[in-house]
């Protein structure tokens, strides 16, 4: 199936319409969104990571090596790498150890920092919920 030429481009090929490919790359990030929330109301440490990763992969496209934003995310990695290996405790944390326990809250708060930070990246990328541009001081 060829796909209409996007009015704006020029040339003969026919090409799939940028607006059409943000829209599925939101349809996407916001899928992906959604199951970040269910393993974080679920505790599962593990699944909500992945999720972000894979959000990561997405607008890390964007995102130029040794920048802020990709020294950023590395050193919040680095941050969850260091509290050891992630876990899924369907049980509850109520019943582990008070060592473990500290570290699964360290492990919560580094995923909500990178989950913050993610969002604000698609956000200022202009992919997200909310779109500021300094260019549009001027629009009030």
């Amino acid at each position: 199936m060829a796909w209409k030429k996007d009015m704006n481009e020029e040339g003969d090929e026919e090409k799939l319409s940028r607006i059409n490919a943000a829209g599925i790359i939101n349809i996407t990030l916001e899928n992906l969104w959604r199951d970040t929330y269910s393993a974080m109301a679920d505790g599962n440490l593990v699944k909500w990571n992945r999720k972000l990763d894979a959000i990561w992969v997405m607008l890390g496209g964007d995102v130029k090596k040794d920048s802020p934003d990709d020294v950023n995310m590395k050193k919040i990695d680095m941050n969850i790498y260091k509290t050891g290996g992630l876990s899924h405790k369907p049980e509850g944390f109520g019943k582990i150890g008070s060592a473990e326990a500290t570290n699964i809250a360290l492990q919560y708060l580094y995923l909500k920092e990178k989950g913050l930070f993610l969002r604000r990246l698609q956000n200022k990328q202009g992919k997200g919920t909310a779109y500021s541009n300094e260019d549009d001081s001027d629009f009030d």
